[in-house]
Formats: C-alpha cells, sequence, structure tokens
C-alpha cells in the first residue's frame, strides 16, 4: 500500500510537471497577458489535481 502511494504521489508531479511545461508554451505562444497567466495555471492545475485523485481513488478500491 505504501508502495503504491508513493508511486503514485511521483507519478502525479511528473504530470503536475508536464501540464505546467505545457501550459507555459501555452501561454507564450497565445501571448496571454501576464495577469491572466496564474488563473491559467490555477485551473488546470486543479482539474488536473481533480483527475489524478480520482484516478488513483479508482485504481485503490478496484
Amino acid at each position: 500500500m505504501i508502495f503504491y502511494l508513493s508511486f503514485f504521489i511521483l507519478f502525479a508531479l511528473f504530470i503536475l510537471f508536464v501540464f505546467n511545461t505545457l501550459t507555459n508554451a501555452l501561454c507564450l505562444q497565445k501571448n496571454i497577458p501576464e495577469e491572466r497567466q496564474p488563473k491559467v495555471f490555477r485551473t488546470i492545475n486543479v482539474l488536473i489535481t481533480i483527475l489524478l485523485i480520482s484516478s488513483f481513488v479508482e485504481v485503490l478500491f478496484t
């Protein structure tokens, strides 16, 4: 159980890093103003975190 949790945390950090990198590239490509970028990052991070938690719960209980 501890192994799965630690593996999933490392996996989640990697996924969040990749999505933040992609979000940064999107902001630069689409010339999103600096004052709107934190909102974009926050929204994407919250949605990805919800997906990661729901997938962990699904794997845990199946």
